[in-house]
């Protein structure tokens, strides 16, 4: 069983995160109007260059609250009131040209930077933060990794938890300022702090390993369960090995093969070799064979030659019987995966 620092893979997943978390930043801002007279009496006061009765009118037709939900009307009222300076306006016209709010109009990426530009300017930490990000990305603008540095920080300095991340990684990375651990750790507990579920998987990882800080195993269980206790994968795979080996807690099969079963139920090919391990030993839970085989069977149809190897070697240890009643299992666990996310309730906003 191992466990390490996988920073790398959630720079996409995080990206995804912070712009639908800025979408809510954005809605949240209208007061939740959902009264058609008070479009009404927004529009009027718009119509008479009410720049914030301009941009909250926008709003409600991003929504359609109140009004038909139409991206181009909002954009209409967006730019009136972004050409009068209002920096929300101006966010707003970035997130609809970079396709993240609206009807899903072509993107823009171009006029989404010019627009988050001129809101971070005026001090937006959003604004500051994504346009960081096209920086970092070289989109809409020429890749600058330096320049991306510059508008995290400024974002960060003002307590954005993404931004506190984004800066994070620049310096885990070395990406537009010299590759420091020590301030990778820094920022990435900033954000964590605020409840930044990647950050907190991340921080749990360094002290896991003494990167960027001396090496507290218990301290890494604590940062490896806040992310575990929200859903994140490795974080749940990690917390199992450590309760398995007694690392930074005291050992208990049981609570590691909670932890394991959890990570594996979302696909992570380790935790379901591990969980394949723990009931072929009786480790935490009685000795299974069956269910031990199935969980490779699981982990091998990933294609991990590491797993495929391993089920091989217990097929043909444990006789056609077991094997048999494995895949039987295997089909069955798959089939109790699938239908307990379609009955999982959706949440109506």
């Amino acid at each position: 069983m191992t466990h390490g620092a996988e920073f790398g893979i959630y720079n996409l997943v995080a990206k995804i995160t912070f712009k639908l978390l800025l979408v809510v930043v954005l809605l949240s801002s209208s007061a939740r109007a959902t009264d058609a007279t008070l479009a009404v009496r927004l529009q009027q006061d718009a119509e008479q260059g009410d720049s914030k009765a301009q941009y909250l009118l926008g709003t409600l037709f991003v929504k359609g609250d109140g009004v038909p939900k139409d991206s181009t009307i909002a954009v209409i009222w967006f730019r009136k009131a972004a050409e009068q300076g209002n920096a929300m306006a101006q966010y707003s016209l970035g997130l609809i040209y970079d396709n993240i709010i609206g009807n899903g109009s072509s993107r823009n990426s171009t006029e989404a930077f010019k627009w988050y530009r001129m809101a971070a300017e005026q001090g937006h930490s959003h604004a500051q933060d994504l346009l960081g990000s096209m920086y970092t990305h070289g989109d809409g603008v020429q890749k600058n990794s330096a320049e991306a540095v510059v508008w995290y920080r400024k974002s960060a300095e003002q307590g954005l938890d993404l931004a506190q991340y984004h800066l994070g990684n620049c310096y885990f990375y070395g990406e537009g300022v010299p590759r420091d651990l020590t301030e990778t750790a820094k920022w990435w507990r900033k954000s964590a702090q605020q409840n930044h579920t990647v950050s907190q998987f991340n921080l749990g990882a360094m002290y896991a390993i003494g990167n960027g800080v001396p090496k507290d195993s218990a301290e890494a269980m604590i940062w490896y369960r806040k992310a575990a206790e929200k859903g994140d994968v490795k974080a749940q795979g990690n917390l199992g090995v450590m309760y398995a080996k007694g690392e930074g807690v005291k050992k208990n099969g049981a609570e590691a093969v909670a932890w394991f079963l959890k990570a594996a139920e979302q696909g992570d090919v380790t935790a379901q070799g591990n969980l394949s391990m723990m009931y072929g030993k009786g480790e935490g839970v009685p000795k299974d064979s069956i269910e031990g085989l199935a969980w490779c069977n699981i982990a091998a149809a990933s294609g991990d030659e590491t797993f495929i190897k391993n089920r091989d070697v217990l097929e043909q240890r444990l006789g056609n019987e077991v094997t048999l009643a494995a895949q039987q299992r295997s089909k069955q666990i798959m089939k109790e995966i699938e239908d307990a996310k379609h009955k999982t309730p959706s949440t109506t906003p």
